[in-house]
C-alpha cells in the first residue's frame, strides 16, 4: 500500500517513513507544493493531508486528486508522528499495538 502525505514538516519525513514501515506501508511525502502535484497523487492508495501545515491550494489539489482517483483522503490538523500513526490506523481499520 502506498500513501501520499501532503503537508507536514520536512524534518519529520524520516519519522513518517519509519512509522509507515511498521505498518507495512510506503510513503510519498510532499511537504509543500510541487509541479504537477495532482498527477503525482494519482497512483497512490490513500492521501493524508496535514491541513494545519499546508496551504489551501495544496489541500484542495489533494482533495480533488482523491476524488478523481476514488481513493480515501484523510484530513488531519496536527502534523505530528502520533497523529500520522492515528491516520494510518484509521485507513487500515486496525488497532495500534
Amino acid at each position: 500500500m502506498c500513501i501520499a502525505v501532503v503537508g507536514g514538516m520536512d524534518r519529520l519525513g524520516v519519522s513518517y517513513r519509519e512509522v509507515a514501515g511498521r505498518h507495512k506501508v510506503t510513503v510519498q511525502h510532499f511537504p509543500r507544493s510541487c509541479p504537477r502535484l495532482g498527477s503525482r497523487l494519482a497512483g497512490v492508495d490513500a492521501i493524508i493531508v496535514f491541513f494545519g501545515m499546508s496551504s489551501h491550494m495544496i489541500a484542495n489539489v489533494a482533495r480533488a486528486a482523491g476524488r478523481a482517483s476514488g481513493v480515501p483522503v484523510v484530513m488531519c490538523r496536527s502534523c505530528g508522528v502520533s497523529s500520522f500513526e492515528k491516520c494510518l490506523v484509521e485507513l487500515s481499520g486496525k488497532e495500534v499495538v
